[in-house]
């Protein structure tokens, strides 16, 4: 769909645009002025507030996102960038019956202590294991250098990581 084509002014004069983009992998559509941020329209467009907002410059990292599978800061992007791609959120990890290796790992290492900036952490480990099923701590260190966490000295987050890789792994070999 081409963004030129789905252009609406509402009565008060703002230009508005119609996206539709998969979260999750469920279909949404949305009238949203252009300038909308990603991570907004996540958080209070779509109730998805698992997507953190922490500086507003993607130095923290708290917002990451996959987008088409690859992880972004939502916090900069705009959400008619989006149009027309699949992103995934925290919440598209796993359901409350059966988690997500990763957010096993997170659960079984004690990865987190606020949780602030959990959920970024774990979609930029999950982009990492999926192209790298066997990393190292070194590795996981670097893929989760785009993350800040101001609570942990980062190795319970690292051995969370290194676990899900590991389950994942015995995972598909049985």
């Amino acid at each position: 769909m081409s963004i030129q084509n789905t252009r609406t002014t509402k009565e008060d004069g703002v230009e508005q645009r119609r996206i539709t983009l998969s979260v999750n992998g469920e279909p949404h559509s949305a009238e949203i002025e252009p300038r909308l941020l990603l991570a907004h329209l996540l958080r209070q467009g779509l109730g998805l507030t698992g997507t953190h907002i922490g500086c507003d410059t993607t130095n923290c990292g708290a917002c990451t996102v996959l987008y088409d599978g690859e992880p972004v800061k939502s916090c900069t992007m705009l959400a008619v960038q989006a149009d027309g791609h699949e992103v995934t959120t925290v919440e598209g990890l796993g359901t409350p019956s059966e988690l997500d290796p990763i957010q096993e790992g997170f659960r079984e290492e004690h990865g987190l202590q606020c949780g602030f900036c959990t959920p970024g952490m774990m979609l930029a480990a999950t982009e990492l294991l999926r192209r790298n099923p066997d990393p190292s701590e070194e590795d996981v260190r670097w893929a989760l250098s785009g993350n800040l966490c101001r609570c942990t000295g980062y190795q319970n987050i690292v051995k969370a990581v290194l676990w899900a890789a590991e389950k994942q792994r015995a995972g598909a070999a049985g």
